[in-house]
């Protein structure tokens, strides 16, 4: 019998970059595990204003079968720019990773196509379920030391 436990948010222990920086608000701030979405407590990355096709993304430094992405939208304001994002999976950094398809690998990025755009991401969540979630659980079940 399998039990169900939440999905791992791979994207905690990734690296983030962007296209560009606003002040304070680094790519990081989007994969801290923080949904907080008030751009002004300081939790939220953010890119330059008025860029032409802004990025963000995450490198999970290995490659995954990814189940979904969660993205956190900032909610203090212009929750508008947005609108027109693309999320791009795959393992090739070719285009900065915004020439990636599919729905499995290392690089996931926010890309937002476009002339005078502005990304902000609150939060970043990247979900995977591989076996080896289940095998921890197993070990553990078993009176083996946990794989990590």
């Amino acid at each position: 019998m399998r039990c169900r436990y939440p999905l791992p948010n791979v994207a905690l222990k990734g690296e983030a970059t962007q296209s560009s920086t606003l002040s304070f608000a680094t790519a990081s701030k989007a994969i801290d595990g923080r949904r907080n979405s008030f751009y002004s407590n300081g939790f939220c990355s953010h890119t330059a204003e008025d860029e032409t096709n802004p990025w963000w993304r995450v490198d999970l430094q290995r490659s995954f079968t990814i189940t979904a992405v969660k993205v956190t939208n900032r909610g203090d304001c212009c929750a508008e720019r947005l609108d027109g994002a693309e999320i791009r999976i795959g393992n090739s950094l070719e285009n900065n990773g915004n020439n990636n398809p599919s729905m499995e690998g290392r690089f996931v990025n926010v890309f937002l196509p476009g002339q005078k755009k502005t990304l902000t991401l609150c939060e970043v969540e990247v979900y995977w379920a591989g076996f080896s979630h289940y095998e921890n659980v197993l070990f553990i079940r078993l009176g083996k030391p946990a794989v990590s």
